[in-house]
């Protein structure tokens, strides 16, 4: 049990020190909209991760279906994120920060928009699929109490690294001026479309190769 224990706090901090896009994300709703905003968005993300551990889990010849679509699976997230990017970039209209001070009223179904939004831009990560199914495969010759152990203390780490980016992105929102927000929700709109055009490209190569 104690390699047990090992490995899924390896797991877990090898998520938390990841970079993709959800933590742009994260970050720039905490600083737009509060905290309620990230929570919704964040949510979306972790029922994302505990589908991908369960089908990696109990179903791990669909997972190795999936991963034989990871293809077009990432075109689609590319595009996800390349929409996005232009969003941010050209569309979205920012808030004063007396704006934001004062407290913006967001709509449920805005909120829930978040929500699928973080679980799609998760959910339709190539990478995101490729690191379960190794988790998975690692942990194969362990019992199945031990991989309970391992993909609890892993998800449970990883949800308690984003609580606490949350809370930080909180404390630096108070310091930030109207022009360096919209400068961090333009350079978030940069790097969607740059992620976006990277995995668009590679999937699209591996098609070809194919």
């Amino acid at each position: 049990m104690t390699d047990a224990v090992v490995t899924g706090l390896i797991l877990g901090f090898a998520l938390v020190i990841s970079v993709g896009p959800v933590i742009f994300t994260l970050l720039k709703l905490r600083i737009n909209y509060g905290i309620v905003s990230a929570f919704y968005f964040i949510s979306g993300v972790w029922i994302s991760d505990i589908l991908w551990v369960v089908t990696a889990n109990f179903f791990g010849n669909l997972l190795g279906e999936v991963v034989t679509y990871k293809e077009p699976i990432g075109l689609a997230g590319g595009i996800l994120l390349i929409c996005i990017g232009v969003y941010y970039l050209f569309i979205k209209k920012y808030h004063s920060k007396e704006e934001m001070e004062a407290g913006i009223k967001i709509k449920k179904s805005t909120h829930i928009g978040l929500f699928f939004t973080g679980f799609f831009i998760n959910t339709l990560n190539p990478g995101v699929i490729a690191l379960w199914f190794a988790a998975t495969t690692k942990s194969i010759t362990h019992s199945y109490n031990e991989r309970i152990v391992i993909f609890t203390i892993c998800l449970l780490i990883n949800m308690t690294a984003d609580v606490f980016k949350i809370n930080l992105a909180g404390k630096l929102r108070k310091k930030l001026t109207y022009k360096n927000i919209i400068i961090i929700n333009k350079a978030s709109g940069i790097l969607f479309l740059i992620f976006g055009f990277v995995l668009v490209v590679g999937m699209a190569w591996a098609l070809i190769k194919n």
